[in-house]
């Protein structure tokens, strides 16, 4: 039943009566979630010389037919155009649909150990809209109504669905996937997949994807965070690295420190996986023709849901002959030779200063690369970077100071579609600081924003930041 101006009308029966100016209103019964509204504007009384208008328009349920009548009351003056009438019902049927997207919340973890499961892809099936857990295993994601399937994967777990009827926080378990043991594959068998994985990049080197990545880089000494950075780049990127960037929105922050590592990007900037511009007989790359040469595999297991198909986890380390030294883990698909996961370290990483007094010593570098799963032959983009540097920071009658630098980057809003934007390739004489001043500081695109998910330790580094007022101060231009 709908109440109207003069009393109650019957579902199903529409009613229609003079308005204002000589307007005639048809007014019909709620249809579920909204009321229809047919406005006819005469040009009878308003002083309009062009023909009568007409506007049809949905208008959301919590907008009463007495309550619209008084709107039309207020503005239905002769001075205003038609136009403007259908700008006001425009804007109420956009209003309508905004309000109608839902944001979900959750943590995934494992079913047995109830670990939480950090980079499992939370997504709704069909389409691009998804993300990834965070650290914590916390996901947030905004959807256009509900009820709606989430499907939720994680490298080493069984797939899983999961229909969702209500915004109450979600907590996800996922099973471990099986593991088939190393013995059913001969010796041989990681160096062919490995072999595989590169040719199958090669293949698809030139495969470009057009999208956005957030970046967020925190610097501790001796555990207390001195430094914070989080970036927004226009990226273009292809199966194996990121090809170039532009800066869309910046801001930094930092308190007085012996040393600022805010060019730290450039590491996440430049890595891949494969770089055809380098010689492939001398390369020391695990994506190379060298890998017998350079390297031991060993085939820790097959990671999937049956014994057929699966991820093959392979482990790799330098042989010790070589000086240079490498280790880590490689997760590739064994049907479409797609590397899904990329993990390595660098023990002996030799990093230098601007300060010839100061010295970094027993660095090591941590890298590790995710993609997307499902692609077109074999191939996916970038889904997320970590880089974690670890060392000691050395100067002569000083004490050595222990300092951490933790970076992330996720990638969002992929499409092969080319973007007319200024790309460029990263370089070690950029400047990020430079940057992000050049930049005036948008307080409203950080705050509550969807994308930029932290841990609740990185939620404390940021507010410790915002409450000292710091990154307004400190990106302002001089």
């Amino acid at each position: 039943m709908i109440v109207g101006r003069k009393g109650k009308w019957k579902d199903g029966e529409p009613r229609q009566r003079p308005g204002p100016g000589g307007q005639g209103i048809t007014t019909y019964p709620d249809w579920g979630w909204s009321v229809a509204f047919r406005v006819y504007f005469c040009a009878e009384g308003h002083g309009f010389r062009t023909a009568p208008h007409y506007v049809s328009s949905f208008i959301p349920a919590p907008f009463s037919a007495a309550r619209l009548m008084s709107v039309f009351r207020l503005i239905s003056r002769p001075a205003l155009p038609a136009r403007f009438f259908t700008l006001l019902l425009l804007l109420l049927a956009v209003a309508h649909f905004s309000q109608a997207q839902v944001q979900l919340r959750g943590v995934v973890r494992d079913k047995d150990t109830q670990e939480v499961l950090p980079f499992a892809s939370v997504a709704v099936p069909g389409t691009s809209n998804g993300t990834t857990t965070n650290l914590e295993g916390e996901f947030s994601l905004v959807v256009k109504k509900l009820p709606v399937t989430l499907q939720i994967s994680e490298l080493g777990h069984v797939k899983d669905t999961v229909r969702v009827t209500t915004t109450a926080p979600l907590a996800i378990a996922l099973a471990s996937a099986t593991v088939v043991l190393p013995e059913v594959k001969v010796a041989s068998f990681p160096y062919q997949m490995v072999d595989r994985a590169f040719r199958n990049l090669q293949r698809n080197y030139r495969r470009t994807y057009y999208g956005r990545a957030f970046y967020r880089q925190i610097t501790r000494i001796d555990d207390q965070p001195t430094e914070l950075q989080e970036v927004v780049w226009n990226v273009k990127s292809n199966p194996a690295r990121i090809l170039g960037t532009t800066l869309a929105q910046g801001r930094y922050a930092a308190v007085q420190a012996p040393i600022n590592l805010n060019n730290f990007s450039v590491y996440t900037r430049k890595y891949g996986l494969f770089d055809p511009r380098q010689d492939s007989t001398t390369s020391l790359s695990l994506m190379s023709p060298n890998v017998e040469k350079n390297y031991l595999l060993e085939l820790k297991g097959i990671v999937g849901e049956d014994s057929t198909g699966g991820v093959a986890e392979i482990t790799f380390e330098t042989r010790p002959e070589l000086s240079y030294r490498s280790e880590g883990s490689v997760w590739i698909d064994i049907e479409t030779n797609q590397i899904v996961r990329y993990r390595v370290v660098q023990p002996s990483f030799t990093g230098s200063t601007n300060n010839p007094k100061q010295k970094f010593t027993n660095a090591r570098l941590a890298i590790e690369m995710s993609f997307k799963p499902g692609g077109p032959a074999g191939v996916a983009p970038l889904e997320l970077m970590k880089m974690d540097l670890t060392t000691d920071l050395a100067e002569p009658g000083k004490k050595p100071l222990a300092i951490k630098v933790s970076s992330f980057t996720y990638f969002y809003d992929q499409s092969s579609t080319p973007q007319r934007l200024p790309y460029a390739a990263a370089s070690l004489s950029d400047r990020d600081l430079q940057a992000i001043r050049a930049l005036p500081y948008d307080p409203e695109f950080w705050a509550n924003n969807p994308v930029i998910k932290r841990t609740p330790a990185e939620d404390e580094v940021v507010a410790a930041f915002e409450k000292k007022g710091a990154f307004g101060s400190m990106v302002k231009k001089k």
